[in-house]
């Protein structure tokens, strides 16, 4: 039991310190931002065709009544 208890210990201590050697820990929060600045123009861009094609669609004169 006890080399089972130092083999995970071993284990978790150089996963730890692996993980504290990366240097890209700081990216998602820069990927999040520019994802969600994406996902605002997208929306607005759509928003603005949608309201060039209502208005284009509301003043096609179809000649009833």
């Amino acid at each position: 039991m006890k080399q089972y208890v130092r083999t995970i210990w071993t284990v978790v201590s150089v996963r730890i310190a692996v993980l504290r050697a990366e240097p890209e820990r700081g990216e998602i929060t820069t990927t999040v931002i520019v994802t969600a600045l994406m996902a605002i123009a997208a929306i607005a861009i759509i928003a603005i065709i949608v309201a060039k094609l209502t208005e284009k669609a509301n003043s096609i004169n179809l000649g009833i009544g």
